[in-house]
């Protein structure tokens, strides 16, 4: 899977000094382990233990699915330097979307997984190698109060790298044959300015000032009714009378009144190629092709697979920030070291 599609790949990649963990028995959260030896938290609630999600007989903990969580929060709970989490406005609503986004998450994993294994596809050992790599680096970037929180050993970590490891494998398989050439006509980018009036009086008005030499951005500023004046776009996101007239424009001129059904439309050309997002649009088109591959086998095999969600486990977890559990690399570790799979 295409790492925009599981995930997002702007997360931060924290390097902290895994704390070893000790365990008291009988406590109700796992403590931590501190001896010498670098193993797992030897303590695991029952709670933590219990199924949130299982998809064709394989199944996310609710101690699994923490990580997620915690890493989706983390990431999301931010928003141009402004803590969400703080403003009791968005909390609701920032809680809500980060669970439904982990457990989608989750679901679409484990049946890209079993979709896999339906094909015979599996990790190998130099893949496994490295995602035992990333588990262990992930593990050891957590503090004493994350692996407290989380409480998940690096064994589990792992499984869910190779869960990851094993959709992304499946993903490339299904989209190997897509076509990856784009030509620059297809993804061209211009740079352009608009009036768009719903007038017809209006737009004759406009039509008489440009004849007269008319200063575009001025007009504009005076008669144009949408949102913007400056706009770039591509193949597909103006009326089609609009982009037809607009691309056959070259840099410094402006077309006559294109009439649409929402209205009147006078278009400026800019920059009738913009290189930079004409490239950056190539791939997208490229990604949208291979999603529609990969869609159309997935969506047909997902509605075959057995699912089941286990409500009261998942409504006990919360997703809230934490002060001291900060994680948020999950998904820049694997990246790091797996994204040559």
């Amino acid at each position: 899977m295409a790492s925009n599609e599981i995930c997002n790949k702007n997360s931060k990649n924290k390097k902290k000094k895994r704390i070893a963990a000790v365990c008291c028995a009988g406590m109700l959260l796992s403590c931590l382990y501190t001896g010498c030896g670098k193993g797992d938290p030897l303590h695991v609630t029952q709670m933590m233990t219990k199924p949130v999600l299982k998809v064709d007989g394989e199944s996310y903990s609710l101690s699994e699915a923490k990580v997620y969580l915690v890493n989706y929060q983390n990431l999301y709970g931010t928003v141009a330097g402004v803590d969400l989490w703080q403003r009791e406005d968005q909390v609701d609503m920032l809680e809500e979307y980060i669970k439904n986004l982990t457990i989608a998450q989750m679901t679409k994993i484990l049946s890209m997984d079993s979709l896999a294994k339906s094909r015979n596809i599996a990790l190998e050992e130099e893949e496994l190698a490295s995602v035992a790599k990333a588990a262990k680096a992930y593990y050891e970037s957590l503090n004493e109060e994350e692996l407290a929180y989380l409480e998940v050993g690096e064994t589990e970590i792992r499984k869910l790298y190779e869960d990851y490891a094993l959709a992304q494998k499946l993903y490339k398989s299904l989209t190997v044959g897509v076509n990856s050439e784009v030509s620059d006509d297809e993804a061209r980018i211009m740079d352009a300015m608009q009036i768009v009036v719903s007038d017809a009086k209006k737009a004759r008005e406009i039509k008489k000032a440009l004849k007269s030499g008319g200063d575009f951005s001025t007009l504009a500023g005076s008669y144009n009714e949408a949102e913007e004046i400056k706009i770039q776009f591509g193949r597909g996101e103006l009326p089609q009378e609009v982009e037809k007239a607009a691309f056959a424009l070259d840099n410094g001129t402006a077309s006559g009144s294109i009439k649409t059904d929402d209205g009147f439309y006078f278009i400026y050309c800019v920059n009738k190629f913009n290189e930079e997002l004409t490239d950056a649009n190539k791939i997208k088109i490229v990604q949208k092709r291979e999603k529609e591959a990969f869609g159309d086998v997935y969506d047909a095999y997902s509605r075959t697979i057995a699912k089941k969600m286990y409500q009261d486990t998942w409504n006990s977890l919360q997703a809230n920030r934490l002060d001291q559990v900060k994680t948020d690399s999950f998904f820049a570790v694997y990246q790091e070291y797996c994204s040559e799979l």
